[in-house]
């Protein structure tokens, strides 16, 4: 059987009945675990090896978020805690060599966390450059409100992940911190001019084209596309994503189940492989969403195909020691 162009959850902390079934019935190319689904280490450990084990592939990826500060899912007392993506640009801005090399070594040591898990993909750097009188929802993640600083940061941050043999995922293409929304709970809409954002959102992610995965941001751009969130926006996902800012490695979704996008499950997720999504994220373990999603999703094949096997094939299997 082939394998589905999904990523998703599950509910708790060891897999269900229902949820190894629907594994092995719709071979999902990836798996993603958020607080609920963390306890000890022995405990994830013991998951992410029955998530793979229900696929039966070693090498199935296996993703998380852990930025540092707000948004970490793995935490004290088990893990450390991490500082959060404007702390370390308050170090850059003091002193720039030390402020990069920081960063690259605060991803490197996260990396050895989460590969000892058995997670070998984070959603890690966030490339948003949030503006004054924004929404929060991005605030202290990013870096700076500096586009050039997050550039630089961003890299590092991916490096350090890379060298660790973690995959980093850019997000939120093609930008998320001018929005005055928080895309959890509704759409998010920027007015500001296709030069503007060119030139201050675009600019990180454009710098750091050439890594190998991808997070779409649920935000409208109301002048390239006034309609459609970029996520579902075959527009920009074609002329900004994919020209633009050139970048031609695995586009995911954001969450699916988010409320900024509309309709059905199946219609939001047929709506963003029409766009040009490369693969389709579920996060919130819910069995039934998880079903919708499946069913509308296409199997790995094609350019998405070739974009998957590139990125994984950047996971060092020798990892740089701490």
């Amino acid at each position: 059987m082939g394998v589905h162009s999904f990523i998703v959850g599950c509910s708790g902390l060891v897999l269900n009945t229902e949820e190894r079934d629907f594994y092995r019935d719709f071979n999902p190319w990836g798996f993603i675990l958020f607080k609920r689904n963390i306890d000890t280490p022995d405990q994830v450990r013991a998951l992410t090896a029955e998530m793979r084990a229900c696929v039966g592939r070693d090498d199935a990826p296996v993703l998380i978020d852990q930025e540092g500060g707000r948004v970490q899912r793995l935490g004290p007392p088990h893990w450390p805690k991490y500082p959060s993506g404007r702390e370390l640009g308050e170090i850059y801005l003091q002193d720039a060599v030390k402020g990069r090399e920081l960063c690259r070594l605060n991803s490197l040591k996260m990396a050895h966390d989460l590969l000892q898990l058995g997670i070998n993909v984070d959603c890690l750097p966030v490339l948003d450059v949030p503006v004054k009188g924004a929404h929060d929802v991005i605030g202290d993640r990013a870096y700076s409100y500096d586009a050039e600083v997050v550039a630089v940061l961003g890299r590092a941050a991916a490096e350090g992940l890379l060298a660790g043999g973690v995959l980093p995922v850019i997000k939120h293409i093609p930008g998320h911190g001018r929005s005055g929304a928080d895309s959890h709970h509704t759409l998010p809409i920027v007015t500001a001019s296709r030069k503007k954002l060119e030139a201050q959102d675009f600019l990180p992610f454009k710098a750091l084209a050439d890594m190998p995965a991808a997070m779409s941001a649920h935000v409208v751009f109301k002048s390239i596309d006034g309609d459609n969130p970029a996520t579902t926006s075959r527009k920009i996902i074609r002329t900004i994503i994919r020209s633009k800012i050139g970048f031609d490695g695995l586009l995911m979704s954001d969450d699916l189940s988010m409320k900024a996008l509309t309709g059905t499950f199946r219609e939001r997720t047929e709506a963003c492989f029409s766009a040009g999504i490369d693969v389709g994220l579920h996060c919130n373990g819910n069995i039934d969403e998880m079903r919708a999603v499946a069913e509308s999703t296409p199997l790995l094949a094609g350019k998405a195909r070739r974009r998957a096997e590139t990125a994984l094939a950047r996971i060092r299997h020798r990892v740089e020691p701490l």
